[in-house]
């Protein structure tokens, strides 16, 4: 029987690091941006992975439609 080992992913992404870095200048007051530009490193992210998923699956359904 074949056991499969698990992945152990480990490290920071940088809008993680951005994110933290951000969050503790604001409240520092070093910077005076808004929350909103504080916490935009998360919904980049977000809609980065949405834009490249949604063009892999988009590509993938195009390519089976011509065969």
């Amino acid at each position: 029987m074949n056991e499969s080992t698990p992945v152990i992913v480990r490290g920071t992404s940088l809008p993680t690091l951005l994110t933290v870095l951000f969050i503790a200048l604001k409240l520092c007051g070093i910077i005076g941006w808004s929350w909103w530009w504080v916490l935009s490193p998360i919904p980049i992210t977000m809609g980065v992975a949405v834009v490249a998923f949604t063009a892999v699956f988009g590509a993938l359904a195009l390519a089976k439609k011509w065969e």
